[in-house]
Formats: structure tokens, sequence, C-alpha cells
């Protein structure tokens, strides 16, 4: 199963393969060369379909817990003074992706979409200090009844050059469905009250609409 987000690109890169193949049977005389142009191009197929599969899930939701958001590594844990939204100190949960994770964004919590926000910017690599701050993102909050506010940032990395963003403020939304897409790789931010009691460690993988983050 893939996600509708990899359907075009999906196609157009079947027929790249397919055009590559073709061509290099007609024009490459080298069984070996021609082997191996073919083999790249099935290569680079398998590894766009890889990136946008989306596998059924079963998601246990509960208003008490914050689900991971994404698929991937916690790369951070640590209070930050969060100055788009809350404009306070917040504790922040990051979850890196590589190119191989699935890349599906889905909602922590349940809840009433109060704010959603696109912000152009730059391509750091996802890690990089300023990347939550400096490179294209999106930021959504939904208000949950157990949490309250709950942040969560999309961040673009060095490859990821279109974030897409379903969240729509005045939205009710349900936990773990869809809130959006990074195609190639980044990063997402969680921001929870400074007090929140976290079931996640620093380098811990997490699977997006599984992991608990934290829980009352």
């Amino acid at each position: 199963m893939f996600h509708k987000e990899g359907h075009k690109i999906i196609l157009i890169t079947l027929f790249i393969v397919v055009a590559i193949s073709l061509g290099a049977d007609y024009l490459v005389n080298n069984s070996v060369i021609r082997g191996g142009i073919v083999i790249a191009a099935i290569a680079l197929l398998v590894l766009v379909l890889q990136f946008f599969r989306n596998p059924k899930r079963s998601f246990i939701t509960s208003d008490d817990t914050v689900l991971s958001p994404v698929d991937g590594k916690v790369v951070v844990i640590e209070k930050v003074f969060e100055k788009e939204f809350f404009k306070e100190e917040r504790l922040q949960v990051s979850v890196f992706m590589s190119p191989i994770n699935v890349h599906v964004t889905r909602y922590p919590v349940a809840g009433n979409v109060v704010f959603s926000k696109y912000h152009p910017g730059k391509f750091l690599v996802a890690w990089h200090p300023k990347s939550s701050e400096e490179n294209e993102r999106t930021t959504v909050v939904v208000n949950n009844k157990s949490f309250g506010n709950v942040l969560h940032r999309q961040i673009a990395g060095a490859l990821a050059k279109r974030i897409v963003n379903y969240a729509k403020e005045g939205q009710v939304v349900e936990q773990a469905s869809d809130s959006g897409f990074i195609k190639f790789g980044s990063r997402v931010d969680v921001f929870l009250p400074v007090d929140t009691k976290l079931d996640v460690t620093l380098n811990q993988k997490v699977k997006g609409g599984i992991t608990v983050l934290a829980r009352k």
C-alpha cells in the first residue's frame, strides 16, 4: 500500500525506469554495462516505492497518551522556549526520519486544530540546531482535553523539498490519522507541557501512531 502523495512520483519513476531499460537494450552493446544500467534503474524504483509505502497499522488511541507522529529516531529531548505559538517554555521531543522511514505524519493527539501555518525557508540538514526556525516547515496545534494544546512541527531537511500539511484550523481530528507528509527525509518536533511524563528516551526508535511519547 502506497501513500496518495506518492502516486504521481511512482508513475513518473516507473516510466523513467522503463524508458532507461528500453534505451539501454537498444543502445548499449556491452551486456555487463546494459545489465548494470537496468539494475540501477530498478533500484531507483524500489527506493521510491519504499519511501512512499504506507503500511496498514492498528492504532490504540487514547486522550491520555501522546503518540509519535512519525517513524524514526528520537534525537532531541529538552526544555526550550517555543516562540511561535506558546511563547513560553515547553518540552520538545524531536523525531528524525531517514529516507527509508515511512514518511506519513500523523496527529499525535485528538482534538480541535487551533493553529496551522506554513513557513517557507531554507533546507539545512534536519539535525542542524537552526533547522526548526530557518527551514521550510509547518506548525500545527491541536487542543486535546488531557494535554491541552499540543504542537507538532514538520521540518524539511536537505533532501526534503516539499511538506504536505492537511491540518486546517477548526477541524476536529482523530489521533494517529494523517496530518501530512514530508517528501524525502526530515524531522518532526512535538512540543508538550514542561511537566509531561515521557515514555521515550534519546536515540529510541519510534513508530508513527504506535509508539507512546508521553502519557498522563
